[in-house]
């Protein structure tokens, strides 16, 4: 089922949105603790809000401002406070009908927040909004979504 940006939450797993690049990052490289990896920003939205998009890998650098894209399988953290969207190796990223879509100007300030207790990082986080791998029989992923 697809989600509006407004109603997405910390730790949300196999998120679908369909959302208008209202700024986007060149891709850049960064150290994580797991070596060096390829990411970049953008940030997104709809009808009902806007949202931090985190591209790992192969996606950082792909959308352009203006653009409305499908979003298959991407996930949410929570930083500082906001609630974040990332897109890594299973994400889909797709280029959508504008049909209908709100322009930039549209798309309202608010973004979604993190529930008092994870702020500053939260569960299964570490500084910087960075992903680590779950516990409790979850299947393990690094900062791009990749199965380790």
């Amino acid at each position: 089922m697809e989600e509006k940006v407004g109603n997405l939450k910390p730790n949300m797993e196999s998120v679908d949105v369909t959302v208008r690049v209202l700024e986007a990052s060149e891709a850049r490289q960064i150290q994580t603790k797991n070596g060096v990896r390829t990411i970049s920003e953008a940030i997104v939205g709809d009808e009902t809000g806007r949202v931090k998009l985190t591209l790992w890998g192969k996606h950082a650098g792909s959308i352009k401002e203006g653009q409305v894209v499908k979003i298959e399988n991407a996930w949410t953290t929570a930083f500082k406070g906001q609630v974040q969207l990332n897109a890594g190796s299973k994400t889909k990223i797709a280029e959508a009908s504008e049909d209908g879509f709100p322009d930039s100007s549209q798309i309202p300030e608010n973004t979604p927040t993190a529930p008092q207790q994870m702020r500053g990082g939260g569960r299964g986080f570490r500084g910087g909004g960075r992903r680590y791998g779950r516990r409790g029989g979850r299947r393990q992923e690094n900062e791009e979504g990749e199965e380790e």
